[in-house]
């Protein structure tokens, strides 16, 4: 399966800028259409009743400005301590926060533009149009407000567990194949003994791999004729000298710099081409929650249940897509890409760790591997097998009174609800 990496977003800051470009063209551009065009059209509001009401107005967006960068400060701080610092990033590019301050910003421009044309020219009255335009930006301003507000809510413990998790069942759809799915698994040997025409390094300072350009590399690969092989995954850091790819073999030298923009890099890991990434964020979550100072399980619990979610989706997916083939069948491309036992270390061994001392998470964890083994095919088992003598040691190691073990050990969705028989 190739798809096309997906173009990099707009920059943040590229919203309220744009709403402010709009507000000054506007302000500046319709007084004189209408003045021109509809001259005998004007507000029934005085020059006097027009300043007062439109100097308000934008006096009163600055402070609006001023509240929303204050509920942006308190989410992002919020999210930081209470969930994981990685959220914030996600956090703070809510596209209702930047309309937010877009549409305030317009409002105070406009408001201000539009003051200079009251009483402009001797005409006693504004134009109709612009006044009315102050208006209902300022209603839409008051809409805004009230998206901000509800937006609170996203900081809610289940909200934020199931805004992650939804990222991550994006991704899982968008990368792998259905588990029915004929995929081509590469054989090291069929690109190890082919000789390395080409390495590309990384230079600079450390940058995240944030996707891969599958499409480009292949066409790259299949018009040299070469295996184009990347050694890095999406989600690994790359430092000075780090190898990103290499070249075996093929009739022509590839270009570097197709290479190099083949490979996006960033600042930070992001959940494009990245199914571990959401994963690795609810783990997060939970053994913050599990932490001494915040003494949490429940928490964890309800990370579990969208870890499970997601382990559900990865376990009936074709996992082994990481080889690429021309028609001819030929070896074109490989890519790493996390085996079922890579999810299942990162979904389990932190929280187990973490969680070994709690009766609900041990409980959790034991009904998560069990109805994963109930719902997945049988060459998911045996790895999950693991997983459950995994628990049952921890069980053992953590409870040393024999009941708190049996305890401890039943299966139960809840952590402490209705266990299982």
């Amino acid at each position: 399966m190739i798809r096309r990496r997906r173009r990099a977003r707009a920059p943040i800051w590229g919203i309220p800028a744009w709403y402010a470009v709009v507000a000054v063209t506007t302000g500046l551009l319709l007084p004189r259409l209408e003045e021109s065009l509809i001259p005998e059209f004007v507000s029934g509001l005085s020059p006097a009743a027009a300043t007062v009401i439109f100097s308000t107005i934008g006096s009163g967006m600055i402070s609006m400005t001023g509240i929303v960068f204050s509920l942006a400060f308190v989410m992002v701080q919020f999210s930081s301590t209470a969930y994981s610092p990685r959220l914030v990033l996600w956090v703070a590019r809510d596209p209702v926060l930047w309309h937010a301050v877009g549409v305030f910003s317009a409002t105070f421009l406009y408001a201000i533009a539009a003051i200079a044309w009251i009483d402009r020219g001797g005409v006693h009255g504004t134009p109709f149009i612009s006044s009315w335009l102050v208006i209902a930006l300022l209603l839409a301003s008051v809409g805004m407000f009230i998206a901000l507000i509800q937006k609170i809510s996203l900081l809610q413990i289940h909200r934020m567990l199931a805004f992650t998790a939804d990222h991550g069942r994006c991704v899982i759809d968008d990368t792998y194949p259905p588990l029915d799915t004929a995929v081509a698994t590469p054989d090291p040997e069929e690109f190890q003994r082919l000789p390395v025409t080409f390495t590309l390094h990384h230079t600079g300072r450390p940058r995240t791999v944030q996707a891969v350009d599958l499409p480009a590399l292949f066409d790259l690969a299949s018009a040299a004729g070469a295996v184009v092989v990347v050694n890095t995954s999406v989600g690994d850091t790359l430092v000075e000298g780090g190898v990103i790819l290499r070249v075996h073999d093929g009739k022509q030298a590839l270009d570097e710099q197709e290479l190099r923009e083949a490979i996006a890099l960033g600042g930070e890991r992001t959940f494009e081409q990245d199914p571990k990434y959401a994963i690795r964020l609810l783990v997060d979550i939970a053994i913050r929650a599990l932490s001494p100072a915040i003494n949490d399980p429940t928490t964890a619990v309800q990370a579990l249940d969208q870890i499970e979610d997601l382990l559900l989706r990865l376990g009936n997916r074709r996992l082994e897509i990481g080889a690429l083939r021309d028609p001819a069948g030929a070896l074109r491309l490989v890519v790493s890409y996390p085996a079922w036992d890579d999810f299942l270390m990162l979904a389990f061994d932190e929280i187990r760790y973490c969680g070994a001392t709690s009766v609900q998470v041990m409980r959790r964890m034991k009904a998560l591997a069990a109805d994963l083994i109930r719902a997945l095919p049988p060459e998911r088992h045996e790895s999950l097998r693991y997983i459950q003598r995994r628990l049952d040691v921890t069980i053992a190691a953590s409870f040393q009174d024999a009941e708190e073990k049996q305890e401890a050990s039943v299966e139960d969705r809840q952590g402490l609800g209705i266990p299982r028989a």
